[in-house]
């Protein structure tokens, strides 16, 4: 190998990541044709500090922890209930939220209307890079987010964002999105890994400097992650995910890191014409609506973060005339409704063999939480039995390949749920932790394994 070839360096432009030699596809993000040749490795790594071992003058004095004011760290609410549940009471003074999620899934609309609620406590500044001001401006006509305090401005350049904060002066800063502001002298094309990077960090520290609260709208990939460097979500103090079915109206806000709250609650919202509704009870929305009960159908209950979710899976087995049989599914984990099937037929009879087999969710959400296994298994029983289960039914478990039914955690609150919505009957692991007879249910009963379930559920 040449000189020339081996101070060549290679980076991926979408994740950051450096193979030791040119590649056509990313293997990290799995991103085509985004390896390009950077500058050699010792012109981008910086040179070995020298610190010398003197003291200087601190800041502010240490003092005990106790004396210490965290009134400055006290979250201040949004005006959207769901969305300071997911930020554990609103935003603090200072900090660097992340919000990302796909394109049109609904994060400028989120955010615009937040800053019109917020502005009643102080300006605020909201700079688009993707859009025109007359684009944001028609946008708050049609979801209402009007406000004499709530300032906009189209910027794609950091220095322009930087005289923007300037003049306003605003207690929160909106920057919509992260990937399109550009900042001179540094190097790469504007979304490249080194300018998210760079830009990141100094808004960051104008956040601290300023004790400006500031919320970045990031994109992500096509796996659903932050789009960029690793290091982008270190930076920031709070990460939100805003993801939904684009083909429904729910959407959901998730804190994927939050150093002032929780990270196990999520926010539920409806897109609509006239922008984002807030869901306090979203449970309603993932059953259907009918009279009679229906074979192929099982309702249960889910965690997401702590809020207790009653939704229902639906499944259909019908004869097929194709070699390979189809598994369909919409709304559930394929991998997880793949084992389901292989411990019916061999754990319970149930033989499914060459059918087509369609399992899916309903209002669009999507249930990947272990719990949901048993009623999938039911759900698929009643469906090759042809015999319907109880309208009035929850199932709640986890399938081991054993067949054995798997304890899972927050029993109590999702029967409790359950019996708030009409619910009277109930399947659960054994040693389930609630409270006799179930949190206000009827019947509750217990099962070890799927031959149990299914005869309790069916009735034989």
């Amino acid at each position: 190998m040449g000189k020339g070839a081996a101070a060549a360096v290679y980076e991926c432009s979408e994740c950051g990541w450096r193979p030791p030699k040119w590649a056509g596809r990313c293997a990290e993000c799995q991103a085509w044709g985004s390896v390009v040749e950077v500058a050699p490795l010792a012109a981008v790594l910086p040179a070995a500090p020298r610190v010398p071992l003197r003291a200087g003058t601190p800041r502010a004095a240490a003092v005990p922890i106790g004396r210490v004011d965290a009134t400055a760290a006290r979250a201040r609410p949004t005006g959207m209930s769901e969305l300071d549940r997911v930020l554990g009471g609103g935003l603090v003074p200072g900090a660097v939220v992340l919000l990302a999620g796909e394109p049109g899934i609904g994060k400028s609309t989120l955010l615009l209307e937040a800053g019109a609620l917020a502005a009643a406590a102080g300006r605020v500044l909201y700079v688009t890079g993707e859009e025109s001001a007359a684009q944001v401006r028609q946008r708050a006509d049609r979801v209402g987010a009007l406000s004499d305090n709530l300032f906009l401005a189209a910027e794609t350049d950091f220095a322009g964002l930087l005289a923007h904060v300037e003049a306003v002066d605003p207690v929160l800063l909106i920057v919509d999105s992260v990937q399109t502001i550009s900042a001179a002298g540094i190097d790469g094309v504007p979304g490249g890994v080194t300018q998210i990077r760079e830009v990141t960090a100094a808004l960051t520290a104008l956040a601290k400097l300023r004790t400006l609260t500031t919320v970045l709208v990031g994109h992500v990939t096509k796996d659903g992650s932050v789009a960029g460097p690793r290091t982008l979500e270190h930076l920031v103090d709070v990460v939100l995910s805003f993801d939904g079915d684009s083909r429904g109206q729910l959407r959901m806000v998730r804190a994927l890191k939050n150093r002032f709250g929780p990270t196990d609650e999520i926010g539920c919202f409806e897109l609509g014409e006239a922008g984002l509704v807030e869901l306090p009870d979203p449970s309603g929305l993932f059953l259907s609506q009918r009279d009679d009960p229906v074979a192929g159908t099982c309702v249960t209950v889910t965690l997401e973060g702590r809020r207790p979710l009653v939704a229902e899976v639906q499944t259909l087995i019908c004869d097929t005339q194709l070699e390979m049989p189809r598994r369909v599914t919409s709304g559930l984990d394929s991998s997880r409704v793949g084992m389901v099937l292989a411990v019916l037929q061999r754990r319970a009879n149930v033989a499914i063999g060459k059918q087509d087999v369609y399992a899916a969710t309903i209002g669009g959400v999507r249930l990947t939480e272990p719990s949901v296994d048993l009623a999938l298994a039911l759900a698929l029983a009643s469906a090759k039995s042809e015999a319907s289960l109880p309208g009035d039914l929850v199932a709640i478990g986890e399938v081991g390949l054993a067949g054995e039914i798997r304890r899972v955690g927050g029993v109590q609150r999702r029967l409790a749920e359950a019996q708030r919505l009409g619910f009277r009957r109930a399947i659960v692991p054994p040693g389930s932790d609630f409270v006799p007879p179930g949190a206000g249910l009827s019947d509750v009963r217990e099962a070890g394994d799927i031959r149990r379930a299914i005869a309790l559920a069916l009735g034989g």
